[in-house]
């Protein structure tokens, strides 16, 4: 008899497992990754050395797209109103 009072215990203890990230990161995240392939492939295109897109636009692409997908990652979503424990 302990030992069904014990796995009775435990399920009703047990939580539903909730997803760490919500669609808001996904969507930054995509957006970052698209943002980090757009920035390589300007660099690629101008090819010079001097030019304008490979010499300034692209590397700021490329930066931004890193730092939007470090931010989408550590970004926590917001609890529901029944969720609050």
């Amino acid at each position: 008899m302990a030992k069904a009072s014990r796995k009775s215990r435990r399920s009703n203890n047990r939580k539903t497992a909730r997803l760490v990230f919500d669609r808001t990161n996904y969507v930054l995240l995509i957006g970052c990754v698209v943002a980090i392939i757009l920035g390589y492939t300007l660099m690629r295109v101008e090819n010079e050395v001097d030019g304008f897109l490979s010499l300034y636009v692209a590397p700021l692409m490329i930066l931004g797209g890193y730092l939007g997908v470090i931010v989408a990652i550590l970004r926590r979503p917001k609890e529901a109103a029944g969720d609050a424990t």
